[in-house]
């Protein structure tokens, strides 16, 4: 264990390193587009501004779409109890910081009891919101949030930050605890595979999985200064990373013929 996961969340100010992620299952697809969206929200709650704010609302919208559709709560519930149940077998494996695991055994418990805590009808509130449901109904319309179409949004925009901020809370409130367990899960996944050296023989590198492997997320890691960029496919039990050369928006990239020396975790 060599950290412990970061607050709710500090992720979201702090830059990532420059890592390409794949996922290989529809449960990981969906983590990482709430996270995405999730860090989107926050980023832009903290800016006093009336476009930032709009941003921050697109953000709740597409956040609330997600959660509609299946039972996005039940798969946080299941990812929780997993990793629960895998951090707690190795409590009783020599050499492992004991401190430190106990205090990410205690999060995920307190992550699931919130998760629990919301219901199955946690999405309700926000579903019957008006306000929300008219800016949503004209979202699907190309510029159909603008001041003529949405008096009311547009009137609202011009509160001071501070009760939009509050008025934000409020809904924020009602997905955080969801959103802020698929980015605890997240990072724990992240931080379970190491990454390893491997060479791109003519920018193509290919990867078995042994049948017995457990995989949900790619990370595929360049250096800082690199120019190549990876296009990563397939499934649980194969795939295949390319590396591409960008040039400029007017050409398409093409697949480099050097070899490319990366790191990969397999997480």
């Amino acid at each position: 264990m060599a950290a412990t996961a970061p607050s709710a969340y500090s992720q979201v100010s702090a830059k990532r390193p420059p890592d390409y992620e794949q996922p290989l299952n529809e449960r990981m697809r969906t983590f990482l587009r709430l996270e995405f969206l999730y860090q989107q929200l926050l980023y832009n709650c903290d800016v006093d501004s009336d476009w930032a704010t709009r941003g921050a609302i697109s953000s709740l919208l597409e956040i609330m779409a997600i959660l509609t559709r299946g039972d996005v709560r039940s798969e946080v519930h299941k990812e929780l109890d997993q990793q629960i149940s895998t951090l707690t077998r190795f409590q009783s494996q020599p050499g492992v910081d004991s401190g430190r695991l106990g205090a990410l055994l205690g999060n995920l418990v307190a992550s699931r009891d919130d998760v629990d805590a919301v219901g199955t009808t946690f999405m309700q509130a926000l579903k019957e919101c008006e306000f929300l449901s008219s800016i949503k109904h004209r979202s699907s319309i190309p510029g159909g949030t603008c001041e003529f179409d949405l008096p009311e949004y547009s009137h609202w925009l011009r509160q001071p930050f501070e009760r939009r901020s509050e008025d934000i809370a409020i809904w924020l409130e009602k997905i955080r605890p969801l959103c802020d367990a698929v980015t605890e899960v997240l990072w724990l996944i992240r931080a379970s595979a190491q990454p390893v050296d491997k060479t791109a023989i003519n920018g193509m590198y290919q990867h078995r999985m042994q049948k017995d492997a457990s995989c949900r997320l790619l990370r595929v890691s360049l250096p800082e200064s690199s120019q190549l960029y990876p296009e990563i496919s397939g499934s649980q039990h194969r795939f295949t990373v390319r590396f591409l050369e960008w040039s400029t928006i007017d050409s398409r990239a093409v697949q480099t013929g050097h070899d490319v020396d990366f790191k990969i975790s397999i997480c």
